[in-house]
Formats: structure tokens, sequence, C-alpha cells
């Protein structure tokens, strides 16, 4: 059984919940689908109920999530029936919640008028229409320990030496076993001494010892291109959710603008008040 969806034995529960919706074409938010001590349980309240638990419990089959759901329904409306009035700690959760709530669903309505295709896609051309791409390079290099030795192998490869064959050989590099190579990088990406002399090359050419603070290299540049701007699905959500905030944003300051905010000054007493949770109990 999934933690968190029950918190009572089921008891004598089971006929409860196996009360048949209500005799009618379609069932519908308002079609009961259990009673307690004469009080109402609709199929509204099990699809809100749904509709908010994490992820995982989405997976579950929906015959056992709807038997979980209704069955703490059940269970939940048991124990409130006990208590006649909120107390005043739950009664300003309520108010909270409540408010939250509105505030969610201007945010949906606000998502739904502004982040559409046509949004999302001039977002993008605005972004990309004029991307020229940076410089990527795939580079090899063999890594030694002193000067010498990097004169000594750039000897060799100055008369046709096979730079991957002498990098298995000679370089002290995670990379020697795999010839030395490195994969494509762009700029920023490695130490400064080691990108000046990448910079310094062209494709085919080999740079004269370099020391870093790893060592001494000989650089191979392999090949270099330009980046290529991303396709739009790639960063569909990322503008999605840009144009969301930026919309968002922009009607709480225009509201700000419109409303009339007070913020009294608390007197005899700081923002850590608002650890005093036995004021509720006043």
């Amino acid at each position: 059984m999934p933690k968190g969806l029950t918190f009572l034995p089921s008891l004598a529960l089971t006929a409860m919940m196996a009360l048949p919706l209500a005799a009618q074409d379609a069932p519908n938010a308002s079609t009961v689908v259990a009673r307690v001590n004469g009080d109402e349980i609709t199929l509204g309240h099990v699809i809100a109920t749904a509709s908010a638990l994490p992820a995982q419990y989405q997976q579950l089959e929906d015959d056992v999530l709807y038997d979980f759901i209704l069955e703490q329904l059940v269970q939940q409306h048991l124990l409130g029936q006990q208590q006649a009035t909120l107390n005043p700690l739950n009664a300003l959760r309520l108010e909270n919640e409540t408010r939250s709530l509105r505030a969610v669903q201007t945010v949906d309505a606000i998502t739904a008028a502004e982040v559409t295709d046509e949004a999302i896609q001039a977002a993008y051309d605005a972004q990309f229409a004029e991307f020229e791409g940076e410089d990527e390079f795939n580079a090899s290099h063999i890594l030694v320990e002193s000067e010498d030795e990097a004169k000594a192998i750039k000897a060799q490869l100055d008369e046709g030496a096979d730079f991957a064959e002498l990098a298995k050989v000679n370089s002290t590099g995670p990379s020697g076993p795999n010839g030395g190579a490195l994969g494509w990088f762009g700029k920023g990406q490695m130490v400064p001494e080691f990108e000046g002399a990448v910079l310094g090359l062209e494709k085919g050419q080999i740079s004269e010892p370099v020391q870093t603070q790893f060592g001494w290299h000989l650089v191979s540049l392999n090949d270099k291109r330009k980046t290529q701007a991303p396709e739009l699905e790639v960063v569909r959500e990322e503008l999605a959710q840009t144009i969301r905030q930026e919309a968002i944003q922009t009607k709480v300051d225009e509201l700000t603008q419109q409303a009339t905010i007070e913020r009294p000054t608390l007197e005899g007493a700081g923002p850590e008040i608002m650890r005093q949770i036995d004021l509720l109990q006043e």
C-alpha cells in the first residue's frame, strides 16, 4: 500500500467505499461516490485529490488509486466530523491556502493567455535568429612532466611520428590511452595557458611545448567549428518558463501600482515574533 494515502485501518469502510455512482447517464463532478453519516463525498472531491498527488502516485493503476483516495477521504471525513469548527491556527492556514489557490488560478490564466506557440516562436526568433555561434575546438594533447621530455617528443612529431601513438606511449594524462583525444570543448573550459595554445593553432598544427599547472603539453588542433543554435523543441520549455515569469512579474508590478498596500511597523517586536505560535491560543 502506498505510504501517505491512508492513515487509519480500513475497519468497516469497505461497504461504504463500494457505494455505486449515482444512477445517471454520465458521472460528473457532483456525482456522489460516498456518504459519511449523511455527508456527501463527490467524484469532484476524488478528482481534485488525485490531481494534487505527487508524480509517483500518478503511476498507480486507476482502480487502485481510486480506492485509496476514496478511503482517505472517508476517513478524513469521519475524523473531521468530530470537530464543529477549525481552531484559530487551522482557520488561518485555510485562509492562506485559499489565498494561494486564488493566486494560482490567476497565474494559470496568465500562462494560458501569454504562453502560446506564437509567443514561444517569437521568443526563439528573437534569441536565435541572428545566432552566430561560438568557437568550439577538437584537440588532442600529450602531457609529460618536463620541458625536455616535451621537446624530445616534439622533435619526433616534426619528423613525422604519429601523434596518437606517441600520446599512448608517453602521455601521463587520463586521455593518453585514447591517443590524447580531448573531444570538443569551448572557450573557458580549459586552463588559460592551454586555451592560449589552442587559439594559436590552425587545423592540423601541433603546438610548441606549453606549461600549465598539470605539466608540459604538446597540443594538436584536430578540428574547429561554430556552435549551432538549438532546435526550438530543445529550448521550448525554457522559453515558455521565461515568458511565464516575465508575464507574471508584469502583472504583479501592474497590480502593485494600482493597489493600496500598507505594512504597519510591529511595535515592541521584531520578525522573530512569527515563531510565537502561542499567540494563536490567546
